[in-house]
């Protein structure tokens, strides 16, 4: 079996809702494709990066699936504090010798979340709709701890309302009828992030021919010490707004690092003098206190005192 590139949702702004749409909560892990034979079982990303070795709980296949062959689609997550860490998961995903194999499986358990079935006892049902696909999926699999199927919610704003409860990652949208497109996107399935965002100041720049590609960010805290929190290249900013903001940095420059901690990765940095202050918006704030899938909304007149923690 030749690993695919797996069917991905599409980012939207407002959560779909009618009969035909159920919902899902959206797990932060590692997409991770199943493939059996009958004979071997390999794991495969969605980058199709073998990821067999990292999670030698799924092996033997029979412990939870009847299927003789098949190809299933998942997300693997690992919990902390009851939410599941990307963080945590991370560790897992990118062991590369296999001597620390013994020590990570006792540190981070695993659970593998299946939404979807490809492959089935030698035939493809990608044409088969995701409803009679998920029916399928609740005949073969036997759940175990560590082996779960993602449920199903007939009303997405109720899901998204309980998950932001929780700090979340945000949910997925499907449509019951929607067959499995192999290697693209569509709006039949969709995601909607549960975003927070804050208010930086900016301590750093890096450049790219000569214009701004990111921001160094930081915040304060009580005691008006100014820590590194992330950087970001991305977010609503045209390629105007990226002059515009070298135009307004370059004058800024000081020699020495505003952050109590020099941050790692840094040495085509140019540090500033923190005055310039932007609307952030992430998904999380990781165990080392920095800010996850952070993006600039907008820069804003906001006093630095207002920038803390």
């Amino acid at each position: 079996m030749e690993p695919i590139v797996p069917f991905e949702p599409v980012l939207t702004e407002q959560i779909p809702s009618g009969a035909h749409w159920v919902a899902q909560v959206k797990w932060d892990g590692v997409r991770i494709l199943t493939y059996c034979n009958g004979q071997t079982l390999r794991l495969f990303n969605r980058k199709l990066n073998e990821r067999t070795a990292q999670y030698p709980e799924l092996q033997p296949i029979h412990r939870y699936c009847s299927a003789s062959s098949v190809i299933l689609d998942g997300e693997m997550i690992a919990f902390t504090a009851g939410k599941p860490s990307f963080y945590e998961i991370m560790r897992r995903d990118s062991i590369r010798k296999l001597d620390n194999l013994e020590k990570a499986k006792r540190e981070v358990s695993i659970t593998y979340m299946i939404f979807d079935i490809l492959f089935y006892n030698g035939e493809w049902i990608l044409e088969q709709p995701l409803e009679e696909r998920q029916s399928l999926l609740q005949k073969i699999i036997s759940l175990q701890p560590d082996i779960q199927l993602v449920q199903n919610f007939p009303n997405g704003e109720h899901l998204f309302q309980a998950i932001q409860t929780q700090g979340m990652e945000g949910i997925v949208c499907k449509d019951r009828t929607s067959t499995y497109r192999l290697g693209g996107e569509d709006a039949r399935w969709q995601k909607y992030k549960n975003y927070r965002d804050l208010i930086a100041a900016i301590g750093g720049f890096t450049l790219q021919s000569g214009v701004v590609n990111s921001v160094l960010m930081g915040l304060y805290d009580h005691a008006g010490s100014f820590w590194y929190i992330g950087h970001s290249g991305t977010g609503r900013l045209t390629q105007q707004d990226w002059r515009d903001l070298t135009a307004t940095l370059q004058p800024l420059v000081i020699k020495e690092c505003p952050f109590v901690a020099k941050p790692q990765r840094t040495n085509e940095a140019f540090w500033v003098k923190p005055s310039l202050t932007a609307k952030i918006q992430f998904a999380e704030w990781t165990p080392h206190r920095t800010l996850r899938q952070a993006s600039i909304q907008a820069f804003v007149s906001v006093p630095l005192e207002l920038c803390t923690f």
